[in-house]
């Protein structure tokens, strides 16, 4: 987690944001249009979407941060796919994966899922699902896990209010923030809100940057252009479910098996400092999937030890 957590701390700093930095030197790459994950669902649909790859410029300039914002992913999905590049400055002229295959979480298909590990929220309605990048809770400030409850109500132009914890930490960093800051632009909340339960809300940002890390004080941070459809199309009343699932997995009708692998989420900032994988809580259910005989061991101990994120076929000599 080191990596990440380093990324992280540059990222906040605002030491790498110039425009130089997000200059468009591959646009032949990536189509100017708004990617869009919308997917259709069938009873039987349990992978959507296609890994993809991008390459970079020999001659130009980009982060893993741009990537991930032109394919609508988060920063933490490139990170994944792609461990042994350097997120700020990849090697020119090298091909990153994008991972846009996945499984669909073990959850009720109807209205929000968010699963944290994985940063993304699925919107299911109408036969599809939309898959969006998130930003979660920073460590001890984490955002709900296995936890359903529903859209309350909706605001354009949201105002934020800090806590008084919120208030005396950003004192003591030596950045005060006001009682109430202002709708706009510059609100970390963004331009839309949509809050779920009592005091907790899925909202935009002024820092796109956060998309895929944790740097929330709990919330549910989406791009704007995002967040601003979810505004418009989830009705207030939807179900919103948050759930915990580093590991998806699924047996296809045709007997293939795969499984996806993310890292789980660091529960304290020791855990979240480290530099070895966390440990993973398995639970009845994943042990009962492991013990499959048509599963190949050696593949399935290799993606719970990479954990990149992507969809891993673990029965190929089927195939």
């Amino acid at each position: 987690m080191r990596k990440l957590t380093a990324l992280t701390a540059l990222l906040l700093s605002g030491a790498i944001f110039s425009a130089a930095a997000f200059e468009e030197t591959t646009r032949n790459n990536v189509p100017d249009s708004v990617i869009f994950h919308s997917y259709p669902l069938t009873e039987s649909t349990q992978i959507v979407g296609k890994d993809e790859t991008y390459l970079i410029d020999p001659q130009g300039v980009t982060t893993l941060e741009y990537v991930a914002a032109h394919y609508k992913l988060g920063l933490s999905n490139m990170i994944e796919a792609n461990p042994l590049v350097d997120p700020i400055v990849p090697l020119k002229g090298s091909n990153l994966i994008v991972p846009l295959r996945l499984i669909l979480p073990q959850a009720k298909r109807e209205g929000i899922v968010i699963n944290s590990p994985e940063m993304r929220l699925y919107y299911y309605h109408d036969n599809v699902v939309d898959v969006f990048p998130i930003g979660i809770g920073e460590v001890g400030k984490g955002t709900p896990l296995n936890w359903v409850t529903k859209v309350e109500r909706k605001r354009a132009n949201p105002t934020w209010t800090p806590t008084a914890q919120m208030r005396r930490e950003a004192a003591a960093a030596g950045e005060p923030l006001p009682a109430v800051w202002p709708a706009g632009p510059d609100n970390p909340m963004g331009l839309f809100a949509l809050y779920v339960g009592k005091l907790f809300a899925i909202h935009g940002t002024n820092a796109d940057f956060g998309i895929g890390l944790r740097v929330s004080h709990g919330c549910v941070r989406l791009r704007h252009d995002d967040i601003e459809y979810l505004f418009n199309n989830v009705p207030v009343g939807t179900r919103v479910a948050f759930i915990n699932q580093p590991l998806k997995y699924v047996k296809t009708p045709d007997g293939a098996i795969y499984i996806e692998v993310h890292q789980p989420l660091s529960r304290t900032v020791e855990e979240f400092e480290q530099t070895q994988n966390q440990p993973f809580d398995f639970t009845p259910e994943d042990q009962a999937f492991f013990a499959d005989p048509e599963i190949d061991q050696e593949i399935l101990q290799r993606a719970l030890q990479e954990r990149n994120g992507r969809v891993i076929l673990l029965n190929p000599a089927k195939f």
